[in-house]
C-alpha cells in the first residue's frame, strides 16, 4: 500500500484556497461532538433524583453513549468510504441533534438513555472529518490539518467540562442539551456549506453480516468490562459476556477474511505500521484516561483527607481547561515533526511526553498549580500522538480506506479508556482510607494508577518503535506519488 496520500487534484474536490475553511469546519464539528462526551459529568450525581431511577440504572446514560460510539464508529467509517465521507458525516451531526433535542426534552430514564444513545452515534465524525481533510487538503498543510482535527476531541472534551458545569449551576439541566443541539445545528450548517463530498469511493456492498458480528462482539466486549465492577467479575454475567465476546469476535474475524467485500479489510490491519499504530493506539487510550479520572478526584476529595484540595466541578473545569488550549497549540508543532521526521517519530515523542508528565503527578498532587501543570504536560503530549496516529493510519492505506481505516483507530483508542477505566476502578475500590466512615480513594491507589499510566504511554513508545521509518506524507513529491504510488488491492 502506497505511503501517499490522495491529492486534491486528482480527488476531484476542494480548491487549496478553500481548505482553511474546510479544516477549520471540520475541527468545529470534532469540538461539538466530543463535547457530548463531558456533557452530562456534572449532573452525573444528580441524575437519580432528577430522573426518579437508582443509580445503578441511571450509569446507562454514560453507558450508552460507549456502547453506541463503540458500534457506530467502525461501520459509520466504512459506509463513509462507500457512499461518501460528507454524506455519512452529515448523518452523524443529525444523529448528535437528535440526540441532544431526545435529551433536552426528557424527564425520566428511558428517553434519556435513548437520547444519549444516538449522541453516541455521532462518535465517527472526528475520523471521518481526518478522512475527508484527506482528500481535499493540498499535501504541504495535510500533516498541519490532521493534526487540528485530532486535537479537536481533546480541546472539546477540556472546554466542555468547565461550560458544562457553569450552565448545570446557573441554569435547568436540560439546557446543556438544548446547548449541545444548537452546536450541531450550527456544525451541520457549516459542514453543507463550506465541505465538499471527495470522489474517493470504495462503491460495493455493504458487509452487514460483518457489521452486527463486530457490533455484538462489542457490545458484549464493553459491558463485561464496563459493568463488571457493578455485576461483580466473577458473577455469571460478566464472565458470559467475556467468552460471548470471544466466541462472536472470533468468528467475525473469520467471517471478514473470507468476505469478499469485509467491513474491516485485516489483511490491511495487519501490516506493520497499521497494527503497530493500532496497538500503540490501545496503549495510549489506556493511558489518557488516567488523567480525566484522577485530576477531578484529587481536585474534588475532602482537604481534611490531607491530599484532597475540596474544590467545586466548575473549578475542576477551570483547571483542566488549559489543557484543550495546549493541545491545539502542539498540535501545530507536532505537525511540524511530522513533516520534518515523519510521524512515528512525533508519536514517540507524545508518549514520552505523557510518560513524563504522569511522573511528575506522583510528586506533584499537593497544589491546584501543580494539577494544571500536570494536565498541560500531559495534554502538549496528547497533542503529539493524537496528530500522529491517524497521519500513520492514512500512510499505509488506499484513499478508499481511510474512513474505515481511522475509525478503526479511534476505536482502538476508545477500548484502551475502556480497560482503563475497569482496572482503575478496581484499584480504587481495594486502596481506600477511611474517613468519617465513608471509604475514599487513598493517596497511595492515585498514585499507582499513575504509575500504570506512565508506564502504558512507555508500552505505547516501545510499540511505536515497531512502526517501519517511512517519509511522512506531506515529503512525497507528485512526482513520487505518479511513479510509486500505485494503489495496490488488499
Amino acid at each position: 500500500m502506497s505511503d501517499a496520500l490522495a491529492r486534491p487534484a486528482a480527488a476531484g474536490t476542494s480548491a487549496p484556497p478553500r481548505s482553511n475553511a474546510v479544516v477549520a469546519v471540520l475541527a468545529l464539528a470534532g469540538i461539538v461532538v466530543s463535547l457530548m462526551q463531558t456533557l452530562v459529568i456534572p449532573i452525573v450525581p444528580e441524575l437519580p433524583k432528577l430522573l426518579d431511577a437508582p443509580a445503578s440504572d441511571t450509569a446507562w446514560a454514560v453507558t450508552a453513549t460507549l456502547l453506541a460510539a463503540s458500534v457506530a464508529t467502525p461501520v459509520v467509517g466504512r459506509l463513509g468510504d462507500m457512499v461518501g465521507k460528507r454524506r455519512m458525516l452529515v448523518v452523524s451531526i443529525l444523529m448528535l441533534i437528535s440526540g441532544s433535542l431526545v435529551c433536552a426534552l426528557a424527564d425520566s430514564l428511558v428517553p434519556m438513555i435513548v437520547g444519549r444513545a444516538l449522541q453516541g452515534l455521532a462518535a465517527a465524525v472526528v475520523p471521518l472529518g481526518i478522512s475527508i481533510l484527506r482528500d481535499t487538503v493540498p499535501a504541504d498543510k495535510l500533516a498541519g490539518s490532521t493534526a487540528v482535527m485530532s486535537a479537536s476531541l481533546g480541546v472539546g472534551g477540556a472546554l466542555g467540562l468547565p461550560a458544562a458545569a457553569f450552565i448545570a449551576d446557573n441554569w435547568d439541566w436540560h439546557v446543556l442539551f438544548w446547548t449541545s443541539a444548537a452546536l450541531g445545528v450550527v456544525a451541520l450548517l457549516l459542514v453543507l456549506v463550506f465541505v465538499p463530498e471527495s470522489q474517493n469511493r470504495s462503491g460495493g456492498r455493504f458487509d452487514l453480516v460483518g457489521s452486527l458480528g463486530l457490533s455484538a462482539g462489542l457490545v458484549a466486549l464493553l459491558l463485561a468490562v464496563s459493568k463488571g465492577a457493578d455485576w461483580g467479575w466473577t458473577s455469571g454475567t460478566t464472565l458470559g459476556l467475556g467468552a460471548a465476546a470471544v466466541l462472536i469476535l472470533g468468528a467475525w474475524g473469520w467471517w471478514e477474511l473470507k468476505a469478499k467485500q469485509p467491513l474491516v479489510d485485516l489483511r490491511t490491519t495487519a501490516k506493520t505500521q497499521v497494527l503497530f499504530t493500532n496497538l500503540a493506539s490501545v496503549a495510549l487510550g489506556f493511558s489518557m484516561f488516567a488523567m480525566s479520572l484522577v485530576l477531578p478526584q484529587l481536585l474534588q476529595l475532602p482537604e481534611q483527607t490531607g491530599y484532597g484540595l475540596g474544590k467545586s466541578m466548575l473549578t475542576v473545569g477551570l483547571v483542566l481547561a488549559p489543557q484543550g488550549f495546549v493541545m491545539m497549540i502542539m498540535s501545530a508543532v507536532s505537525a511540524g515533526i511530522t513533516k520534518a521526521k515523519g510521524p512515528k517519530v512525533t508519536l514517540m515523542i507524545g508518549a514520552l511526553i505523557v510518560a513524563t508528565g504522569y511522573a511528575l503527578n506522583i510528586v506533584l498532587m499537593s497544589e491546584v498549580w501543580h494539577l494544571v501543570l500536570v494536565s498541560c504536560i500531559i495534554g502538549a503530549g496528547v497533542g503529539f500522538t493524537y496528530g500522529a496516529m491517524p497521519a500513520l493510519i492514512m500512510g499505509a492505506v488506499d484513499p478508499s480506506q481511510t474512513g474505515a481505516a481511522n475509525s478503526l483507530n479511534t476505536l482502538m483508542r476508545s477500548l484502551g479508556t475502556s480497560f482503563a477505566s475497569a482496572i482503575a476502578g478496581v484499584i480504587l475500590a481495594q486502596m481506600t482510607t477511611d474517613f468519617g466512615g465513608y471509604a475514599l480513594p487513598s493517596e497511595n491507589g492515585f498514585k499507582v494508577i499513575m504509575a500504570i499510566g506512565a508506564g502504558a504511554a512507555l508500552l505505547a513508545f516501545f510499540l511505536a518503535s515497531f512502526i517501519p521509518k517511512r517519509k511522512a506524507p506531506a515529503q512525497l513529491s507528485v512526482v513520487e506519488d505518479a511513479e510509486e504510488a500505485t494503489p495496490v488491492k488488499a
